[in-house]
C-alpha cells in the first residue's frame, strides 16, 4: 500500500492528537464517521507507531496483522506506544512536545523457507525486511529499521530470539517459523 502525502499527514496528526489526549488523561479523539477518513485509511491495515525523544526510543507498539481500519490501528498503536510499552513509563503531558512520531505501515508477513542458518542469512534482506520469528507461544518481530542498529545478521537474529524469550541461537536449530514483511515508513519533520 502506498499512501498519499495527505494520508500520511492525516495519520501523523491522528497519532499526535491521540497521544496528547491520553497523556492529559482525556478521551481519545473520536472517529465518529469513517466517511471523514481518507479512503485508503478505512481499509484494514497493520502498523507500528514508534516514539522517539531527543533521538532515543521512547516507545514502540504495533500490529502484525491487519484486523481493523488502518486509521484506527494507528490511533490504538500510538496510544499503546505512549502508555503500554513495558520498557517505559507512560508518556507524561510535559513530554509530548519532545516526541517525534514515526509510523510504519506493514505489508502482509510472508513465510520464509530456509534450510540452515546460512541459508537464512542469504535470504534475509537487511534494511528491507522486517522479520517475525515464531516457535510455540514465543513470537517477536523487528521492524526493518532495526537493521540500522543491528546490521550483522547473526546479532540481529540473536537479539530477536532473545526478545521472543528463546535461546539466542534458536535460529540455528531450524525450529523457528520465520516470516518477513516490508514497511512504508514516514515520520514527523
Amino acid at each position: 500500500m502506498t499512501l498519499s502525502p495527505r494520508d500520511r499527514r492525516y495519520l501523523l496528526s491522528l497519532a499526535r492528537e491521540s497521544i496528547v489526549q491520553v497523556a492529559a488523561n482525556q478521551d481519545l479523539p473520536a472517529i465518529d464517521d469513517m466517511d471523514d477518513v481518507p479512503e485508503a485509511l478505512r481499509r484494514d491495515g497493520a502498523s507500528f507507531v514508534t516514539l522517539n525523544k531527543h533521538g532515543r526510543l521512547r516507545g514502540c507498539i504495533g500490529s502484525l496483522e491487519a484486523q481493523r481500519p488502518l486509521a484506527l490501528d494507528v490511533q490504538q498503536n500510538a496510544v499503546g506506544a505512549a502508555t503500554r510499552d513495558p520498557r517505559f513509563p507512560p508518556v507524561s503531558s510535559d513530554e509530548v512536545d519532545d516526541l517525534k512520531i514515526e509510523i510504519s505501515v506493514l505489508s502482509l508477513p510472508e513465510p520464509l523457507d530456509y534450510d540452515s542458518a546460512e541459508d537464512l542469512f542469504d535470504k534475509l534482506r537487511p534494511g528491507v525486511d522486517g522479520v517475525v520469528i515464531e516457535r510455540g507461544w514465543h513470537r517477536a518481530t523487528f521492524l526493518p529499521q532495526v537493521w540500522e542498529k543491528l546490521p550483522d545478521e547473526r546479532q540481529f537474529l540473536e537479539r530477536l530470539c532473545f526478545k521472543a524469550g528463546l535461546a539466542p541461537d534458536a535460529y540455528r536449530r531450524g525450529e523457528l517459523e520465520v516470516l518477513t514483511y516490508q514497511v512504508e515508513k514516514f515520520a514527523e519533520e
